[in-house]
């Protein structure tokens, strides 16, 4: 006989109600605050506002966000299922994707490019601080391929409201305050709206501090061989500001507004000791909506926007070692038709022009520019029930151009060259509704997908010693597309508070693009300093992996109860050699609870990461560990407005850990954060 929707969470809870009277194991980060109804996921990347659709995804915003925050989007991301991060120090700090990394990776601010320079270098910083970010998106499947094809491990999408979308009435806002931590933060973000009469109107401000990041002793590698106690990271101190002013008109069919932001972050680079980092990055930008069109097109959507990037690499002395300069624009135009019969979907076209600049004796990529211009779609047909299929496609065309060594401080790349690129990606997926077999909640995920992209511009020109890999780096200018398969699959459950989801997932790369060592004697500089040769290669790869997570609510009523555990693993192999692949986070199992009365919550977390023994030869093992952390929150609201306060305990035991994730050259300089107490608070109006 099959049994009823509510099975799996009485049992569930009948397993789990002896261990209430234990101590308090974890709370899983992503959890919402346990007064909170779980409604349908709505994934704002994905433009038919569908939930439920065919991609695994994950998505912070509100109280989760708050508690989640760290100084980068890799931080406050890392720990989510199949998210880990690249960790070079605390500042600088790439999401990491089911071990995909660099321009894998698709980082969107409001779904435009951020054209930075953080994918070039391990220690290149995103220009976005998750302290003004409103919500952040994880997205992968048909829906990835609307923002860019090159996003073979997913997308991570950091939305404001900087353009407003929606009207305005009257004027609100909200402030946050942070404080404490192991870099001893000092932070504050506010932001104001007010509209009326069709205008609506937005403000916000940030800055952030940091000291030396404290850790527990270790012994830090220093030049010339032998170690020093350390009990922090040196040179990791950091000191970022920024703010935005955006507005629009607003109408009952849609909105037109514009936006300027700037950001400015200056960090040190803990791979050198006395080598500060000063970015600073300028943005305009311009996007609308029109809606109910009628005829065969329903809504148009179109966005513009222009960025001025730079950073430079300032020595000790004070005097600038090497520049890097982005400045580009980017634009898209998106189109929503009309339904036909239960398919709907949405077509659009996407440009992007960027003019990089490397100089300086250090610059080991030439100035480019790279023009691209993509083509996407992306339909959904719905099926019985709430079953549907996903489909999307695109196609690039890309054009990258060296100016060799015109400009360059040492003739090192050669006669100037141009590349072309045409790459097309295609994927289909489905959420299948078990209702009728299993009970309802129950829900399959499927995607399959194949993936090109084209080279960047330092796989195909690089040709110098990077610093922050302490290698001589040299790319290939007759690199071929890569290109890859994916399939991934999903079996979720969900009734109310309580949920199950376990994945799997497998991606075969044909020409997957590797940075590998090529043999070579040492490269030596002026200086007699020697430097292993590596090589950007064409290889065959595998990556795949699992993700489980489950959270059930064992106690309902004037006091809650939730608890949520969380296992996920990523095998990544260079099939061409046998090796594994670099920089993979290892095996990693989370336990957690939370209970709730009267608005408090006390929150804890078990996070344990098994020793990455599976290297390359080039590389060395990382410890395992086990961290402990504790956060007690409180939330209050009256007369409409609401606020939230927190203390966080983190890495109770103080424990030193290391992150697998790390390129190997600053692994051993920088662990993971120590015993630290912070605090915080945020008012919303």
């Amino acid at each position: 006989m099959r049994s009823s929707p509510s099975s799996p969470s009485q049992a569930l809870r009948a397993a789990l109600l002896p261990l209430l009277g234990t101590p308090l194991l974890a709370l899983a980060q992503t959890a919402p605050p346990p007064d909170t109804t779980l409604p349908p996921v709505v994934v704002t990347g994905n433009p038919l506002d569908s939930d439920g659709i065919a991609t695994p995804n994950s998505v912070l915003a509100g109280p989760g966000l708050v508690l989640r925050r760290g100084s980068s989007l890799g931080e406050t991301l890392s720990g989510l299922p199949g998210v880990s991060s690249s960790y070079f120090g605390p500042n600088a700090n790439r999401p990491v994707i089911r071990g995909q990394d660099g321009d894998r990776i698709r980082v969107l601010n409001n779904a435009g490019a951020t054209l930075d320079a953080s994918a070039l270098s391990f220690d290149h910083a995103v220009p976005i601080d998750p302290l003004v970010v409103e919500r952040l998106e994880v997205l992968r499947g048909p829906a990835a391929l609307l923002y860019g094809g090159s996003a073979v491990g997913g997308v991570v999408n950091a939305i404001d409201n900087r353009i407003p979308k929606a009207a305005i009435d009257g004027v609100g806002g909200a402030l946050e305050l942070r404080g404490g931590g192991a870099a001893r933060e000092r932070s504050a973000g506010a932001l104001v709206e007010a509209g009326g009469n069709g205008l609506a109107i937005h403000a916000d401000v940030f800055a952030r501090k940091t000291d030396d990041l404290r850790v527990p002793d270790f012994d830090r590698p220093v030049d010339g061989g032998g170690t020093e106690r350390r009990d922090r990271i040196v040179n990791s101190a950091s000191d970022a500001k920024g703010g935005a002013l955006g507005a629009s008109m607003q109408w009952d069919h849609g909105y037109l507004g514009a936006s300027v932001d700037t950001y400015r972050n200056d960090y040190g680079i803990v791979a050198e000791d006395d080598v500060l980092i000063r970015m600073r990055r300028d943005k305009f930008a311009l996007a609308g909506e029109w809606r109910d069109l009628g005829g065969p097109i329903r809504s148009v959507r179109a966005r513009l926007q222009a960025t001025d990037y730079q950073h430079q690499e300032v020595e000790g002395t004070g005097e600038v070692g090497t520049t890097f300069k982005n400045k580009g624009s980017d634009g898209r135009l998106e189109f929503e038709h009309a339904p036909l019969g239960d398919l709907k979907g949405v077509f659009g076209l996407q440009a992007e022009h960027a003019r990089f600049e490397a100089l300086g004796e250090e610059a080991f990529v030439p100035s480019t520019t790279s023009d691209q211009f993509a083509l996407f779609a992306h339909e959904e047909l719905k099926l019985q029930g709430a079953s549907r299929l996903s489909f999307g496609a695109r196609v690039e065309r890309h054009r990258i151009e060296s100016e060799g060594d015109a400009g360059a401080a040492d003739p090192k790349f050669g006669d100037a060259l141009s590349r072309r690129y045409t790459a097309g990606s295609a994927a289909v997926g489905g959420v299948w509704d078990l209702a009728p077999a299993f009970g309802s909640g129950w829900q399959l995920n499927g995607n399959l997908a194949y993936t090109e992209r084209a080279p960047t511009n330092y796989e195909l020109f690089a040709n110098g010693v990077h610093i922050a890999t302490a290698a001589f780096e040299r790319g290939d200018a007759e690199l071929g597309k890569e290109k890859g398969s994916n399939l991934d699959l999903a079996l979720e459950w969900k009734s109310g508070h309580d949920r199950l989801r376990a994945g799997a997932f497998v991606s075969n790369f044909s020409n997957y693009i590797a940075l590998l060592r090529t043999g070579e004697p040492d490269f030596v500089n002026d200086e007699g300093e020697a430097f292993q040769v590596y090589a950007f290669q064409g290889v065959k790869a595998r990556l795949s992996g699992f993700e489980l997570e489950g959270a059930w609510r064992v106690l309902e009523g004037a006091r809650t109860v939730d608890l949520e555990a969380q296992l996920d693993a990523v095998r990544a192999t260079n099939r061409s050699t046998g090796e594994p692949l670099p920089r993979i986070a290892p095996l990693r199992v989370k336990l957690g609870a939370a209970y709730g009365l009267e608005g408090w919550t006390l929150r804890g977390e078990v996070v344990r990461a098994q020793k990455q023994d599976r290297v390359p030869d080039d590389d060395e093992p990382t410890a395992g560990y086990t961290l402990i952390n504790l956060a007690l929150s409180k939330r209050l609201a009256w007369d409409g407005n609401d606020a939230l306060f927190f203390v966080k305990l983190d890495n109770l035991t103080d424990r030193l850990a290391y992150n697998a994730g790390s390129v190997a050259t600053v692994r051993d300089l920088a662990p993971l954060p120590g015993r630290s107490l912070s605090a915080g608070l945020r008012v919303a109006f």
